[in-house]
Order: structure tokens, then C-alpha cells, then sequence
């Protein structure tokens, strides 16, 4: 398998490798029922899977990766798997932070403080810090993370700032609004993967990505493997992008 992974990246063309990808994991529960497992065992699966996604990544150039690590939605989850979750995600985040220091990975969490406890965003905040002055992959964990949310905490944040006099209506164009994002400074996804056959959005960068590339698989995510990622790579390699345009 190394060996056809070295092929692959081989072909990559780095005039056309994509800045950013971001990927909805979908497929832990079913892949757990699929082997009469625990749910909670397919997410802990998933995260054997993500560890080998950003590794790659950073291998590559990636310069920017984003995961749907936890969305707005999942609260609506039993009270227990909610629980796992959140606990996974930081227990491995303070397990693997030293493994992504070492390779120059620096970690965001991106979404909003509601619901969290204040020791865990606190807690979550101090370790993504601990990486802060890396200059390699940039991983972003989009956690308590929803599209409309976002957009709502902007305008919000913009209105604020528009009674305080820091801004003033006329400045209100696009580019104000994604300053204003939880994704600033952070250019728009090029390539958005989703796996497990399901073939939309769920809420995930919903603004940011106008002009993605989609590329998906029916893969359920713990059976995603560093193979199927440098294939979608290839493929947006060869897609035409005209951003509305012609040429």
C-alpha cells in the first residue's frame, strides 16, 4: 500500500494542488453497525482514520485542513453519545498534540462557545495554543460548528460594530461579512470530500463554500485511507474551474 501511495503522490501536479480541503466525516455509526460494534466504537475508529488523513497532509503541502468534528446539530444526540464525543475529540486532541507539534502542525477549533462548558473550551483553547507558532498544515476542527450559526454570530458581531461606529453600512460587502466568519484569514475550501454516499452539506461551511469542488465517496469514514484522499486529490486536479466564468 505504501508503495501505491508514493505512486499517487507522485502524480500530484503542485500547480494544482488544492489549499484547502475539508471533509464532512460521515459514516462512524454505520460502520460500527455494520460490525454489530457500539456507535461510540465507530468514532473511536474515526479518529484512527483522521490521524492518517492529517499526517498525509502535512506530507503533501496541504496547506489548510478542515473536519467536521462536531456539529450544532449533534447535540440532539442521545445524552451519552454527546458525552463521548465531546470527550474524544479533546482527550485525542491532548494525546496527539505533542506527535503534531513535532511535525508542524498548527491546530484551530473553529465554532461557537454555546453549550460548551467553560473548562472544556478552555482546556481545548490551551492545547490548540500549545501550536500556534507552527508554520506547516493548518488544521482546522470544526467543533460546535454550524453554517447558519456562524453567519448569525456575524451579522451580529457586525451590527454591534456598526452602533459603535468601527464600521459603517457602506462597508458591508463580501468580504467584510467572511472577516467577520469564524474562517478568517483562512481561504475558502477548494475541495469539499464527504464519505458514506451522503451527498450534501449538513450545514458545513455553508457561506465559504460558493465555489468548492465536491468530490464524494460511499466509503463510510473509519474505511478512509490515504488512497481514496489522494484519488479525490487527483481528481480536482483535473476538473475545469472557471468560478462562473468562461474562459
Amino acid at each position: 500500500m505504501k508503495n501505491e501511495i508514493t505512486k499517487l503522490i507522485d502524480q500530484i501536479d503542485p500547480n494544482r494542488m488544492p489549499k484547502h480541503i475539508a471533509i464532512i466525516m460521515d459514516g462512524n455509526g454505520r460502520w460500527a453497525k455494520n460490525y454489530k460494534l457500539p456507535r461510540i466504537q465507530g468514532h473511536r475508529k474515526g479518529v484512527d482514520s483522521l490521524r492518517k488523513i492529517v499526517k498525509i497532509s502535512g506530507d503533501i503541502d496541504l496547506k489548510y485542513l478542515t473536519v467536521y468534528g462536531f456539529s450544532t446539530e449533534n447535540w440532539t444526540r442521545s445524552k451519552m453519545e454527546v458525552n463521548f464525543l465531546l470527550k474524544l475529540i479533546l482527550e485525542s486532541l491532548v494525546k496527539e498534540i505533542d506527535d503534531l507539534n513535532k511535525n508542524n502542525v498548527l491546530i484551530r477549533f473553529l465554532g461557537t462557545e454555546k453549550k460548551l462548558e467553560v473548562s472544556y473550551y478552555k482546556k481545548a483553547y490551551e492545547t490548540c495554543k500549545k501550536s500556534w507558532k507552527n508554520t506547516g498544515l493548518q488544521f482546522n476542527i470544526a467543533m460546535n460548528y454550524g453554517g447558519r450559526q456562524e453567519i448569525v454570530e456575524a451579522f451580529l458581531a457586525i451590527s454591534k460594530d456598526i452602533k459603535d461606529s468601527k464600521i459603517s453600512e457602506k462597508d458591508i460587502d463580501e468580504k467584510l461579512i467572511s472577516n467577520y466568519l469564524y474562517t478568517k484569514m483562512i481561504p475558502d475550501p477548494d475541495l469539499i470530500i464527504r464519505t458514506s454516499g451522503e451527498q450534501r452539506l449538513s450545514n458545513f461551511l455553508i457561506w465559504q463554500s460558493a465555489y468548492a469542488e465536491f468530490w464524494f465517496t460511499d466509503t463510510l469514514w473509519p474505511d478512509f485511507a490515504e488512497i481514496e484522499f489522494m484519488q479525490a486529490i487527483l481528481d480536482f486536479q483535473n476538473r475545469d474551474r472557471r468560478f462562473g466564468a468562461r474562459k
